[in-house]
């Protein structure tokens, strides 16, 4: 098979490191960069770091207005898969790129197949929501994480939903285990294992609205220990702009550039607990077993939030505060993201050989 397969954010990075790696063992791919996330903290780290091949194609996009940076990313990428002529296009997750991968593969009658389908917040304001429903739909592989993610599906009148697993599984049990020692790291943090919070913040729908930003940046200031901020930069450009004035005032918080995976992952590991906005951070929380609070009003993984390892605590500083420092959970996480094998599932659902 020749494949397009479409990436331009940071967590499709991540969970094309082991798929692209699967489907060339056998097949032909083309990796497309859009160029959605374009800083080297948010982009070349991640193919540096992951092994991911340097994309056959680099569409240079950049950011923008939702409207603008779709509407460039689908004349981009039709000029491409018209002149690659591919058998199927593979877009992850929920982002602008996935959503211009999907509309440009279905305009040129290509098929099109969709890692990451199924998910659901039910919340239409959230553009990722809207993103990957019309994904779905324009879907002829819907490549599910998750159980509840193909019955998601079914109640739309979708039967086509295969579960194959997590990818991000794959990759976090391939990498966890060649993670050198924490210790040096952590000390040049000034933090040890198990004594710090580790927190991201970077969805529109925090950053963009100055009152939960405050209430989150609050929370985060008023945590028992101290706390490792990855700063993302849409976040950074609130902070630097001085409308939310002293909200983030407390010394225990070391604010740090945006991490690449493996740095990220080692954070993760060792922290005594997380506070996210991010799908992909709630869900290496609980394939870790860290507790993990998010700051939203939903979640799309609600596996996580099984026997309390993941709490929806919105944006109110006094219930993400409770949250964040409740006790730890006794229940053990559940197999619910598959057994590391969910790579090697689609590429043979692609070759239509089931799973």
């Amino acid at each position: 098979m020749r494949v397009v397969s479409v990436v331009g954010a940071r967590p499709q990075f991540v969970k094309a490191a082991v798929v692209s790696r699967a489907l060339r063992a056998r097949h032909t791919e083309v990796l497309v960069h859009t160029g959605q996330h374009y800083d080297d903290n948010m982009s070349a780290v991640f193919f540096a770091q992951l092994g991911l091949p340097a994309p056959e194609r680099h569409l240079g996009v950049g950011s923008g207005s939702h409207g603008r940076q779709t509407g460039v990313m689908l004349e981009r990428l039709e000029a491409v898969i018209a002149d690659e002529r591919p058998d199927a296009v593979l877009v992850y997750g929920d982002t602008n790129s996935t959503l211009a991968g999907a509309l440009a593969a279905a305009k040129l009658y290509v098929p099109v197949a969709h890692v990451e389908a199924g998910l659901r917040s039910f919340n239409r304001r959230m553009p990722e929501e809207v993103n990957r429903v019309v994904a779905d739909h324009l879907s002829e592989w819907l490549l599910c994480p998750t159980e509840t993610a193909r019955r998601n599906l079914e109640r739309e009148g979708i039967s086509r939903g295969v579960v194959v697993g997590d990818v991000m599984l794959d990759l976090l049990l391939q990498c966890v285990e060649r993670l050198p020692p924490p210790d040096a790291a952590l000390e040049n943090l000034g933090v040890t294992q198990g004594n710090y919070y580790l927190a991201t913040i970077h969805r529109a729908e925090n950053t963009d609205d100055l009152g939960r930003l405050s209430g989150i940046l609050g929370a985060i200031g008023r945590l028992d220990r101290p706390v490792i901020f990855p700063v993302h930069p849409r976040t950074r450009r609130v902070l630097e702009s001085g409308d939310l004035g002293g909200s983030l005032s407390a010394g225990h918080v070391r604010l740090l550039e945006p991490l690449g995976y493996l740095d990220m992952l080692q954070l993760e590991r060792h922290a005594a607990g997380i506070l996210t906005d991010s799908g992909g951070v709630q869900k290496e929380a609980y394939f870790l077993g860290v507790p993990c609070t998010t700051a939203r009003d939903e979640t799309e993984w609600v596996e996580t939030l099984e026997d309390g390892w993941n709490v929806i605590a919105g944006a109110d500083p006094e219930r993400l505060l409770a949250a964040a420092c409740r006790a730890r959970p006794t229940a053990p996480t559940r197999p619910h993201f598959g057994t590391g094998d969910a790579a090697q599932r689609v590429v043979r659902q692609l070759e239509g050989a089931g799973v």
